[in-house]
């Protein structure tokens, strides 16, 4: 799950040819993120996740965790939904 996301900026000194230290700031852009498997919280760089992932309709797995199991996993679930017959009664969101 997408949680948010924060800037933090770094100051970096570099030193001229001529020997003056210049000082100088960097951005990055850190993103927040819950474990739909385990529920832990990570982070991410922005660079590292592309822009349509960051809503919570995709799901988001930790390093931590096994994400090919955690996707086959998914689909098990998603799978007994869609064999439902349509004129079932049976909710769901239940399931």
């Amino acid at each position: 799950m997408f949680l948010y996301q924060e800037k933090i900026i770094q100051e970096f000194t570099r030193t001229s040819k001529l020997g003056k230290d210049h000082k100088y700031l960097r951005t990055k852009t850190i993103l927040h993120f819950r474990c739909d498997n385990c529920a832990c919280l990570f982070t991410r760089p922005k660079g590292d996740v592309s822009p349509k992932r960051l809503s919570n309709n995709y799901f988001h797995c930790c390093t931590e965790c096994d994400s090919k199991r955690f996707a086959q996993k998914k689909g098990v679930e998603q799978k007994r939904i869609w064999d439902m017959p349509a004129s079932s009664l049976a909710d769901i969101s239940k399931i």
